[in-house]
This record gives C-alpha cells, structure tokens and sequence, in this order.
C-alpha cells in the first residue's frame, strides 16, 4: 500500500477476525494461477527496502542456508523521489531505476539468489500511479495524470477523488488510493502496459509477484492482466485486506492466485497480547479464515507494523513467540517481515536501503534472528505433516507435533514450565533450534524439558545434532 490508510475496527468474538478496510472485485480464475508457492519450501522473508546488492549477499549468506524459499523485493519500478518508505509505492514509470537499484543491480539480485537456492518474488504497483508531478528516480518528469511514454489522463479512472466509502464497490475501484491517480485496469492498453511490465520482470528471472492494493481493482481485471503473461500460471499473491461489511471481499481474488489473510495477523495480536495461546488449537480455517493453501499469512508487514494494527518487532517475545507459532503451524504460506526501526512512521530506510551488516543502522533482519531463522528448516522438514500431540495447560502454555516429523512448546505464561512432553517423535537426539542445546527423546517418543518465561522448544528430524 502507497501508505499507512488501513481502518481498523475492533473484533466482536475471540475466534473471529478484526477488520480493516481497503482493497478488490469480481470473481474470475486466470490460467494456470499458482495457489501456493511452488515447490517444497514455502517461507518468504521480505526484506523491507533492502537495496537489491544487500538481498543478494542475504540470499547467499543467510536465506539460502536457513532454507527460506522465497525472498520479497521492494517495488523495483521507477518512483517519485523523496527519503520516505512509501515513494517506493508511488510509480512514475515502469523503468528498473528506483531507490533500491538499477535494471543490472535487480538482475544480478536475481541471479545470485536463485544460485543460492532462493526464489524472487517483486512487489509491484499497478493499481496506480503517482501524486503530484516532478521528476522521477530514474529521471523521468511527470504530472499526477501525464506519465509521457507510459500513460495519460485517458488511461486513468474517471473519478478524481479520493476513496471515502468502503461500502461500495464503485468508489472502491475506481476512486483514488489517498489521492494516488487511479489507473483504468479495464482498458485494454493499460492492461497490455501492465502485462509488459510484470514479463519485463519475468525476463529478469522474477519467480512471482505481491501485488499490491489488489482491493482496489477488480478481480476480473487482475485475471485478464494475468492471463496476457508469458507465464499466466506465475506464483502471485495479491493485497486484500478484510474488512467486516465492506462491498469488496478477499475471497473474490482466490481465483487468481494466493490472498494475504490479514485476520490471522490481527488475531495473532489479540491472542498473544490479551487472550490465551490454547485458543490456537484450530487456528486457520476453523477461525473461518481463507483455505490454507491459498493464504499468504504473516506476523506483521511494512503497513501493519506502521498503524499498529499487529505485532511487531516493538513488541518483544510476543512478537518472536508469535512467528515461532506462524512458522510451526500448517496454515497458509508464510512471509517473515524484516524491515528497520522506526520512530517517525515515514522514515525510510537507513542508508538508502544498503544493509552493511545485521543489527547495525536500526537494520532489525528478524529473517536472521535464531528463534525465526532456525524454524524454517522446521517447517520445510515437516511439510505436508498435520498437526499431533496437541496439549495446552487451558491457559499460555502450548504444545505440538507434527507427525513424526517436529515438535514444538510453547511457555507464555510468567513462571517456567517443567514438563515431560509426548510427541510422535523417533528416539533419540535432537537439536532445540530456539536454543541450541541437544534433547533427548525416549523410545517411548517423550521428552522432559524446563522453558522459561516467554521461550520455546523446537525440534525436528532434519536437526538432529546442533553444529558449533
């Protein structure tokens, strides 16, 4: 999203989700749509305006390793100048000359993940264009509706204001995103323009796409541009976000490809914050929540720790506690949120995005943090596993398997927990990737373990030794 502009409304009932409003439209199916990302590893970190050089050396150094399928790029299109997060949502062309990096900087980004085993998924704009007028990153001058070699007034919507009524679809659709020129996804050259865009990017090796303030286009639109690709069955997750009432609903986008389930982010909040973890025992579609294999779930994202609407990285074990949970549990594929810190919710990135090293410059890279970094394997080992072994004590103390395959407990409550715990686990030694320390399982598939206030075990069969 161009900026922080989500409404959040409060829940009514535990099990059900808090709202927000501002994404989408009609039901279609595009060729092909991908449902969940390919292949066996399903976890994506996003890193939050890094420049494309510092993905890279991720991608070799911390990604490829830790096992993470996917790595998520800023929106790499030319874009209004400014030092602001959001310029980076605020497109003037579709040229690979933004903040982050020029066309062979992106390549090379490309190239050095795949070679490290990680897959390229590129958030992209093309709901709309800028505000305003000026001179672009990449040097391009334009007006809020004269994009010259790209678009003019003509190919935007013929409503010049801003969106004020969720409550209905038309206004939606085709009225401006906080003042953003409103592009006419219904017209055929502006959806041939997009499609040129999204096979650029395709050319350069992009595996998939986020698309962004998807709410804000029809459904039918976004199937039509996905259909004129080269490859109409690429991976894509579209932004929707829920919103109680609203005209526009997430499940319209199924159709085309993944949806971002906004609910499991906001009720992850509530639980972790004011309610009890054994609440989560049927957490994903028993909470009425979008079918698992075609949500994208996250803890937090680069809006969402903004407006405050979910965790984030400000919020301590409740935050690392909750992705250990997102990460362990078999619902919908998740994106791992790693950004900077921030005490004006504009601030861009530090260094104009070029990471010089983790935990330096405010960089927070909560991809690499032990407890997050070290679940990845967890879920890729346990992949297809349901979920076993579930106990809880009634209260903030959780536990489960997954099959034969991990095991995982949970202590949020204030005091240490002591406990001999019963998986379906094999005998023997295993490596807790929260700590570090080697556990032993017995032949009759238990093991006692002491957690402390606010930590978590976790074990799986592709750790069986911890390693210096």
């Amino acid at each position: 999203m161009p900026g922080p502009t989500a409404r959040t409304r409060r829940p009514v009932a535990a099990t059900l989700a808090l709202a927000v409003g501002v994404l989408g439209s009609l039901v279609a199916t595009a060729p092909g749509a991908e449902a969940s990302p390919p292949g066996q590893k399903d976890v994506t970190a996003v890193l939050f305006e890094w420049r494309f050089e510092s993905v890279a050396k991720a991608c070799t150094d911390q990604l490829g390793p830790a096992g993470y399928g996917f790595v998520q790029v800023s929106p790499p299109q030319e874009h209004i100048q400014g030092g602001q997060w959001w310029t980076s949502y605020q497109p003037v062309s579709y040229k690979i000359a933004g903040r982050l990096g020029d066309r062979a900087a992106f390549k090379n980004m490309v190239d050095t993940c795949h070679a490290a085993g990680v897959k390229v998924v590129a958030d992209t704009v093309i709901n709309h264009m800028s505000a305003g007028s000026g001179t672009g990153t990449g040097g391009s001058s334009y007006t809020k509706y004269d994009y010259p070699g790209t678009y003019s007034g003509a190919d935007m919507d013929d409503c010049r204001s801003q969106i004020t009524d969720y409550g209905n679809r038309g206004n939606v659709q085709n009225c401006e995103l906080v003042g953003l020129a409103d592009l006419d996804t219904g017209e055929d050259y502006v959806r041939g323009r997009i499609a040129a865009y999204l096979d650029d990017l395709l050319s350069l090796g992009v595996d998939g796409f986020r698309v962004d303030a998807a709410k804000h286009m029809p459904a039918g639109d976004l199937a039509a541009i996905k259909a004129r690709l080269s490859k109409p069955g690429v991976y894509w997750k579209q932004e929707a976000i829920h919103g109680a009432g609203e005209a526009v609903s997430p499940s319209e986008y199924l159709g085309n490809g993944d949806v971002q389930e906004f609910r499991y982010a906001r009720d992850l909040k509530r639980v972790f914050t004011h309610e009890k973890l054994a609440y989560l025992k049927n957490y994903g579609e028993g909470w009425a929540y979008m079918p698992s294999g075609q949500s994208a779930v996250f803890v937090d994202n680069h809006d969402t720790e903004r407006g405050g609407d979910t965790l984030s990285y400000k919020d301590g074990a409740n935050y690392t506690l909750a992705n250990v949970f997102m990460l362990a549990w078999p619902y919908g594929a998740p994106d791992v949120h790693s950004g900077y810190e921030f005490t004006d919710r504009d601030a861009g990135p530090p260094n104009g995005g070029k990471v010089n090293a983790c935990y330096s410059d405010g960089w927070k890279c909560q991809h690499a943090w032990r407890e997050i970094s070290g679940m990845v394997g967890l879920r890729n080992t346990a992949r297809g596993k349901a979920v076993t072994d579930w106990w809880d004590n009634g209260g903030n103390q959780i536990a489960f398997g997954r099959g034969d395959k991990a095991y995982v407990a949970i202590n949020h409550e204030g005091s240490t927990l002591t406990r001999t715990f019963q998986t379906s686990l094999p005998a023997g030694a295993y490596c807790d990737v929260q700590s570090g320390r080697s556990v032993t399982v017995n032949s009759a598939g238990q093991f006692t373990a002491t957690l402390g206030h606010n930590t978590a075990v976790a074990l799986h069969a592709g750790a069986r030794t911890c390693g210096s």
